[in-house]
């Protein structure tokens, strides 16, 4: 599960086959701290490389654009390739299976060349179902804790 920030606009490509696949820079931020000597630990900024396949890219197409806050729920994904000098590289990707846009709306519909943006958060537009785990509700309005 990652939540972070668009990078750049996402990279679509539709295969001979007509299936989606986008490609989006998401951008994560630890923040910074200070330890109780007065160290000063800076914030970590992780870059991340999401992929979005069939109606789930369609939609990334469409709605997302740098600067986007957005939750992504993957698998981690590992491939090994050789460059054209040779040089073997390694690649981790994040193969999304859900995903939603926390942007308000105001700046999704102030986007260049969209359509409306989407009335609900957009979950789960793979194949596979969405967690069908039961919310949990308070039996009492005091907390625990």
């Amino acid at each position: 599960m990652l939540i972070g920030n668009v990078g750049q606009d996402p990279t679509v490509r539709y295969l001979d086959t007509g299936i989606c696949v986008a490609s989006v820079r998401l951008a994560t931020t630890e923040r910074g701290y200070t330890l109780e000597n007065g160290t000063s630990v800076p914030d970590r900024t992780e870059w991340h490389t999401v992929i979005f396949w069939r109606r789930l890219g369609e939609i990334v197409e469409k709605y997302v654009h740098k600067g986007d806050k957005m939750y992504v729920e993957g698998k981690i994904q590992t491939r090994t390739y050789d460059d054209r000098q040779g040089v073997r590289r390694q690649v981790v990707e994040i193969m999304a299976d859900n995903m939603e846009l926390l942007s308000p709306r105001s700046t999704q519909d102030s986007a260049p060349a969209t359509s409306a943006a989407p009335t609900a958060p957009i979950q789960q537009a793979t194949a596979t179902t969405a967690s069908s785990a039961p919310a949990v509700q308070p039996q009492d309005e005091e907390m625990p804790f």
